[in-house]
């Protein structure tokens, strides 16, 4: 699924109108059909509807929606806060297509409860035709309290194009925002929908043809999101003569004293994504603990001086370990001494295998992060969390939240690497500049070890030899889907890193079965 910027919507609706000569009227009265058929979808051919309005589009979309309703049978009234003289255009033709006597105008403070609050708490349905997605400033006044007010009245809301309140491009709550039970939208998915907090209020989404060309449809600049259709076709099926050869051998370098559950979250993950061989390189002294705790994976040990931490004299023994493997990861529970961080620095200026990068990787890298300037792989991954990603760039989390996709953005394109920025919508950005927003996981992913997880996949996925932009998008939207199959199960408190990654073929075989075709049947006859 595509996702746009408010913008890039607003541009496509202009160059609709004025390089195809599309009426600006025949949009807006497609945008209310498609809503009102919604409605009498979702809450029967009859009912009350209030719908509360704007004086812009978003108020035409709504006065449209009321006609229509209407013409079905339906009771409606129409709050508009505004005065008559401030709606015009296309708008104001709407309104004058409606019944005069159920609109009612409400341009000051207090009118709406005062005089109006019994019928909204009485509706069926609240049609919010408040405020769209050209919204940019905090709302107050009249708009702040019909929102309230909506919200107060615990009815159901349906949200046009998008809840009132909401940045239609970062999803930010301007001041206060309609929490919406469906969201109808038109032609696209904008990324306020589907960023935080925005994809809370924003309820079920619907999208919706309003006749927009399909040569700007298809030309127009946008975001994937990642959803079980959009990462079902990636996936490869496995030929019936494979075998482990064929599915990567990675190479796991992690863990430290008191950090060893890391570097065996990582490497067995590798191996329920599917490698075919998965070696741990880990801190001779800590070797036995491993050996015990990855009961699949290979393991070898580097030299520590006895401490439980590496330094770049571990970097002899890895390199001879390069040979015949095809992806590297580094990082998990590694710890942040000097001597660690410079083996780290080593690894991205002398490795050319895939390479993935996370914890205290990330954080070797921001000590220099102009290593990143002389790496030898053509494919590197960094995973980082806000916090890390703060640090990279030596600015605060706040800032970084505040902008998570232009953050990776710039920062792929100008180091040249796949940046996976976690959280709650994680972004991933490709050096070419391109970005997409995972659409699974839950808040019971909020634990120790889930990153080692996500590291783990995207380095099998690499191994398997899936590209840097596919492994990455493949990677962190199974994490999540395993996460959401655990929640299911579970519930989303006390779920740990283990329950996903032991999740993870339960995951692949939930996205696969659904177009597999059963080998059984040229059997058949046998």
């Amino acid at each position: 699924m595509k996702v746009v910027t408010a913008h890039t919507m607003q541009d496509i609706d202009k160059r609709a109108i004025d390089e195809f000569a599309i009426p600006g009227l025949k949009l807006m009265e497609n945008a209310g059909r498609s809503c009102a058929d919604e409605i009498i979808a979702h809450y029967g051919v009859k009912g009350r509807a209030v719908v509360i309005a704007g004086k812009g589009n978003n108020g035409g979309d709504g006065f449209v929606i009321a006609r229509l309703l209407g013409q079905r049978g339906w009771d409606i009234k129409v709050y508009v806060i505004a005065g008559r003289d401030q709606i015009s255009g296309d708008a104001a033709i709407n309104l004058e297509r409606l019944s005069q006597d159920v609109i009612h105008y409400c341009p000051h403070e207090g009118q709406l409860p005062a005089l109006h609050m019994e019928h909204i708490f009485q509706a069926d349905v609240i049609v919010d035709a408040l405020l769209g997605t050209g919204l940019r400033s905090n709302i107050a006044g009249v708009y702040m309290e019909a929102i309230e007010l909506i919200n107060a009245s615990g009815r159901p809301v349906v949200a046009v194009d998008i809840p009132s309140g909401i940045h239609g491009t970062t999803g930010r709550v301007l001041g206060d925002a309609v929490r919406a039970a469906t969201t109808v939208t038109f032609a696209f998915a904008k990324l306020g929908h589907v960023l935080y907090p925005g994809a809370e209020h924003t309820g079920k989404l619907v999208i919706v043809d309003i006749g927009i060309p399909h040569q700007l449809m298809d030309t127009a600049t946008g975001y994937d999101f990642l959803n079980d259709d959009f990462i079902r076709p990636m996936l490869r099926r496995r030929d019936r003569l494979a075998h482990k050869g064929q599915f990567g051998h990675c190479l796991i370098i992690a863990g430290s004293l008191g950090k060893t559950g890391a570097a065996a979250l990582t490497a067995n993950s590798a191996v329920r994504a599917g490698s075919g061989l998965v070696t741990l390189a880990v801190a001779e002294s800590l070797h036995r603990i491993l050996e015990i705790k990855t009961t699949e994976v290979m393991t070898v040990p580097l030299p520590d001086s006895n401490s439980g931490y590496l330094t770049s004299s571990a970097f002899q023994t890895i390199e001879k370990q390069l040979p015949g493997k095809d992806a590297v990861a580094i990082g998990p529970g590694l710890d942040r001494r000097p001597g660690t961080t410079s083996l780290i620095q080593t690894i991205v200026e002398s490795v050319a295998l895939p390479l993935v990068i996370d914890a205290d990787g990330l954080n070797a890298l921001a000590e220099d992060v102009t290593v990143l300037r002389r790496k030898k792989s053509a494919t590197v991954v960094l995973t980082p969390h806000p916090g890390e990603m703060a640090r990279l760039l030596g600015t605060s989390i706040p800032d970084v939240e505040a902008i998570r996709i232009s953050v990776a953005q710039e920062f792929a394109r100008n180091f040249g690497v796949y940046l996976v920025l976690k959280g709650a919508r994680t972004i991933i950005a490709s050096p070419a500049g391109t970005a997409a927003i995972n659409g699974s996981g839950n808040p019971g992913m909020a634990t120790g070890g889930m990153g080692d997880v996500l590291t783990g996949i995207i380095t099998s996925l690499l191994g398997q030899g899936y590209s840097g932009w596919d492994a990455c998008r493949i990677g962190v939207f199974i994490h999540g889907y395993a996460a959401d199959m655990v929640s299911e199960e579970k519930g989303e408190i006390g779920i740990n890193a283990t329950d996903v990654l032991e999740m993870l073929p339960y995951a692949y075989n939930k996205l696969l079965k659904n177009t597999l075709i059963s080998n059984l049947s040229v059997f058949g006859d046998l």
